[in-house]
């Protein structure tokens, strides 16, 4: 297992009439997470871009718990249980200062090369960089 956590701040632009922040706004603070995951194992998103792989989401699913507010400072805790294979899995927790849990997620990406236009498996390099953590 390789994990990391990310600390952000609940925007006003975040948050809907009532004050919560708005349950779509998830999704992105989980993908910087995850893009924050692979950055410290020295994968740089970009890099994989420029070089004809892209990550598609082919999987999302979340539960709410508690919501999050305006100025809430909340921590996103990323997760990979697996070694990636042609797709990658990542699981989060979200928590907010009292160390409540106010969402569990995954979201499921798949190896895809542009220039084929079909899903791939990842690098070999990208492998190497995750297995010692699952050995």
């Amino acid at each position: 297992m390789y994990g990391t956590s990310v600390k952000l701040r609940i925007r006003y632009a975040e948050t809907d009439k009532m004050g919560y922040c708005y349950y779509g706004n998830y999704a992105q603070f989980f993908e910087v997470a995850r893009v924050e995951l692979l950055r410290e194992l020295g994968i740089v998103y970009k890099d994989l871009e420029d070089g004809g792989i892209i990550l598609p989401v082919t999987h999302f699913t979340i539960d709410y718990f508690k919501p999050a507010f305006y100025d809430d400072e909340i921590t996103v805790h990323c997760e990979l249980k697996e070694l990636p294979s042609a797709c990658i899995e990542f699981h989060y927790t979200t928590i907010n200062a009292k160390s409540e849990i106010l969402n569990k997620s995954v979201t499921k990406l798949v190896f895809y090369s542009v220039q084929s236009s079909k899903p791939i498996r990842p690098p070999k390099d990208f492998i190497e960089l995750f297995k010692p953590y699952f050995l």
